[in-house]
């Protein structure tokens, strides 16, 4: 019987570790290729630092082929141009077939800035969802200092990605402060939530009040069910929507400095690919990981296709964090390793959700297990501890990549959160 061929299709936070995990979980029975567009890893988290100035892009990259080679896993930076389930092949970029026996999509989302005219870094916003917009739009910022005029920070109706909008809110905000022109640039914070802190978990435990709490320390307003309809040079239209779907109110922003986390989709190879993605090409997934029409593929990360928690006035999409994603990728290894020696997979990922929001001086941390309400555990806290936390985080996370490791870690981060009065975080 040959070695099966596992093909990992995306290496960012849930490709990489994936690729990681699995070759610790079957060591040398199965055949590992990882394909990605770009041979580096960038550390996302901290694309709001780069924005402001604080962390250089070239901190936050790791050469992925060197250090995947160490593990005998064989690695393609031309990145992927269609599943075809059918055939078990995966069509690269460069017009080449790979051949998988099993296919683990983590490819991220596409974002889809132009849903929304005159939206995105090409136009007239910024980004923070890649290293490489940060640097620009920390180019931009530079302008702002320079020409000190109104911000606008949130994010786009669609959206499923809440903390590091408000991340970047309250650095901005530090920064601004540290520069001496805070007072010169009014701050708005636009988002499709129902409310403040809703992140799209309805809210947990206190993120309502700590989050409204902070943006009013700090003079930030803010426009929640709110819909982006274009956005011109300096310019954004915003319309206010109401319970019943009505425009409450129409708002005309001018802004010198525009950032919102825009809506996502699934990338182009997996979008229309029948039985595998949803119309929004985000992968069907059953309770193991796993495709209900190709059990030899399996998702997990943004990518995947999750119900929004309950309904809003304007789309809210659910988020997939770090806890969740690791979560994922454990089931998954596992349950190859079953599927490989002729049995049914029994893993299931545990839907967690761990969040250290940085605010440049302090933060809000929050623990939902399970993720999605009613939950067991609904925590949330604030402090300066949770910048240093997420500092840390950094340094460890970026080691574990270089080095190839596979050990979890966002249970311990939780378990230390919740641990923070007896470990004195204050």
């Amino acid at each position: 019987m040959s070695t099966p061929h596992i093909v990992v299709l995306g290496a960012g936070l849930g490709g990489t570790i994936a690729a990681y995990e699995i070759r610790e979980a079957l060591g040398k029975k199965a055949r590992i290729t990882v394909v990605n567009k770009g041979e580096d890893y960038w550390f996302a988290p901290s694309n709001p630092w780069v924005a402001v100035g604080w962390r250089e892009p070239e901190a936050l990259r790791v050469h992925l082929p060197p250090v995947m080679a160490k593990h005998d896993i064989a690695y393609s930076g031309v990145g992927g141009r269609k599943v075809h389930p059918d055939a078990n092949q995966l069509e690269l970029n460069d017009g080449t077939k790979i051949d998988y026996d099993y296919l683990v999509i983590a490819t991220g989302p596409d974002l889809a800035f132009d849903e929304i005219e005159g939206f995105g870094p090409d136009r007239h916003t910024v980004s923070i969802c890649e290293t490489g917009h940060a640097k620009v739009a920390y180019d931009k910022f530079e302008e702002l200092c320079a020409n000190p005029r109104p911000v606008i920070v949130g994010a786009a109706q669609g959206a499923s990605c809440y903390g590091p909008a408000y991340e970047m809110a309250m650095v901005l905000d530090t920064e601004l402060k540290r520069r001496k022109v805070r007072d010169k640039v009014p701050m708005t914070f636009i988002t499709p939530e129902p409310y403040i802190g809703h992140l799209g978990l309805d809210g947990v435990g206190d993120t309502k009040g700590l989050l409204e709490s902070e943006m009013r320390d700090r003079h930030i307003k803010w426009i929640t069910n709110a819909k982006v309809s274009s956005v011109e040079d300096g310019m954004m239209h915003v319309e206010e929507i109401n319970d019943d779907g009505s425009v409450r109110k129409k708002h005309d922003m001018p802004f010198g400095w525009g950032m919102l986390m825009p809506p996502f989709r699934g990338v182009e190879a997996v979008m229309g690919v029948e039985g595998v993605s949803n119309p929004r090409g985000f992968i069907l997934t059953d309770k193991h990981q796993r495709n209900p029409t190709y059990s030899n593929i399996f998702g997990l990360g943004v990518c995947i296709a999750i119900p929004p928690t309950g309904p809003t006035a304007v789309p809210v999409g659910v988020p997939k964090t770090g806890f969740m994603i690791e979560s994922m990728v454990t089931a998954i290894a596992q349950n190859l390793k079953e599927v490989i020696a002729g049995k049914e997979p029994t893993h299931q990922a545990t839907w967690n959700a761990i969040c250290l929001a940085d605010f440049g001086d302090g933060g809000v941390a929050f623990v939902a297990k399970p993720q999605i309400p009613p939950r067991n555990t609904n925590w949330a806290s604030d402090g300066k501890w949770v910048h240093l936390a997420k500092i840390g985080f950094e340094k460890y996370f970026l080691r574990k990549i270089r080095k190839g490791e596979s050990e979890p870690f966002y249970e311990k981060l939780a378990l230390h959160a919740l641990g923070i009065k007896k470990l004195h975080f204050k």
